[in-house]
């Protein structure tokens, strides 16, 4: 077992070895087996599966199980260091990417699906955890900006490849599958065994937390959870059905989006910094609630594909603001509860995700519009519980309603 080595000391590390190396590393080699599952996915279950909207609904139920059992990772890190919990479900989303086109059939789908989902959605609640340990405040949103332009640049190498070699090779579904996870568990496999164990200085309480005073941080993680599974399983799998794209074009569309991240996320995060948690997800709340309002035209009034396109992107842009979510609950939260409330926060996240595809892949059968109409219902009511965070959060100054109400004993 490797010895802990104290965050305080890593100044005294080669720059390659310290804790933001480590963090921009995975930050970098996730998304390459996760975007490009995501990008091939629709292609690959309707031309190989045959799938409709209700077995992309259920597919995506599927998916997000594990992320409602992420309070698992409580469990976990009794038993097992954070980064180490990390790196191993790094490697799963790897390996299990790697597999996905060994099984061309529902039930196939569906398995490997599960597990390389329990590697997503593990490793992302543990990574919000140490960002939020070994980053500091004041630099926390501007460095998650660059955290996700890091992710974005890395996915742009992986979809330029895709985009330029996938008929000029003919590659096959099972090529690139194998080529995105192979990457991703190897850059796991080196992090583990490259790395110290890094031991932030608060010690972490390893059982669930469920505070009265975080409860806004819960509510907007629940209503982020419903609306963004509609804009993940449906956007995507609508440019398919009703445009007819095909992977190299919906890679070219996703590589617009990764351009646009690298650009823009940094400048969300300058964003946060500058005009605090509040304004910005106020201002994305109100941006999703048109953006979702317009998805439903398309559907509704015909509206064509370039404009369908030209709203994907910039949901995507949008969505950068989402990291003011973090440093929000970064600023209210007492030190050691970072970890457990990052797993009971993604368990909540998924709370409506594990049923909504599902029953909104039904819906979509008699009226795609209607689905996008009620996420942007879902975006305004995120937009009012945003409205009561306040200018300056912090632990005692959790809402806007906080100085009218003593502190609960906790």
């Amino acid at each position: 077992m490797k010895p802990q080595f104290p965050l305080g000391d890593a100044r005294q590390l080669p720059f390659w070895r310290r804790p933001v190396t480590l963090l921009f590393l995975m930050a970098a080699a996730m998304p390459v087996a996760f975007a490009t599952w995501s990008a091939l996915l629709n292609n690959f279950v309707i031309e190989v599966a045959g799938f409709n909207g209700s077995d992309i609904g259920w597919l995506h139920t599927v998916r997000e199980i594990p992320g409602f059992f992420a309070i698992g990772v409580i469990a976990l890190i009794m038993f097992m260091h954070e980064q180490v919990l990390g790196l191993i479900a790094l490697c799963l989303l790897g390996v299990a990417t790697a597999m996905t086109a060994q099984f061309p059939s529902l039930g196939g789908i569906l398995t490997i699906t599960m597990l390389s989902s329990i590697g997503f959605h593990y490793y992302e609640t543990v990574n919000q955890s140490l960002q939020l340990q070994w980053i500091d405040k004041l630099r926390a949103p501007q460095m998650l900006g660059w955290l996700m332009a890091a992710g974005s640049g890395a996915t742009l190498v992986a979809y330029v490849l895709i985009v330029m070699t996938w008929e000029a090779l003919n590659l096959t579904y099972n090529t690139v599958y194998m080529i995105s996870g192979g990457f991703t568990a190897c850059v796991a496999v080196f992090c583990f065994f490259a790395y110290p164990r890094f031991e932030a200085p608060n010690p972490q309480i390893k059982k669930m937390v469920l505070r009265r005073r975080y409860w806004l941080y819960y509510a907007l993680q629940f209503m982020a959870g419903a609306r963004r599974q509609i804009f993940v399983v449906f956007a995507g799998f609508m440019m398919v059905e009703k445009f007819g794209f095909q992977v190299h074009e919906v890679t070219a569309l996703f590589l617009i989006n990764l351009v646009a991240n690298m650009i823009f996320a940094p400048l969300m995060g300058r964003a946060v910094f500058m005009f605090g948690e509040r304004r910005t997800l106020i201002f994305e709340y109100v941006g999703l609630a048109l953006l979702f309002t317009a998805y439903g035209g398309v559907y509704f009034f015909g509206w064509g594909v370039v404009l369908a396109a030209t709203l994907y992107v910039v949901d995507h842009i949008l969505f950068s603001l989402a990291l003011a979510l973090k440093t929000y609950f970064q600023k209210i939260a007492d030190p050691g509860d970072i970890a457990p409330t990052a797993a009971v926060a993604f368990t909540i996240n998924h709370i409506a995700a594990v049923f909504l595809p599902a029953l909104l892949g039904y819906l979509w059968l008699v009226s795609p519009a209607a689905v996008f109409f009620m996420a942007s219902a879902m975006a305004c009511v995120s937009c009012a519980l945003a409205m009561m965070i306040p200018r300056h959060p912090e632990a005692g100054n959790e809402t806007i309603w906080s100085r009218f109400v003593s502190a609960p004993a906790e």
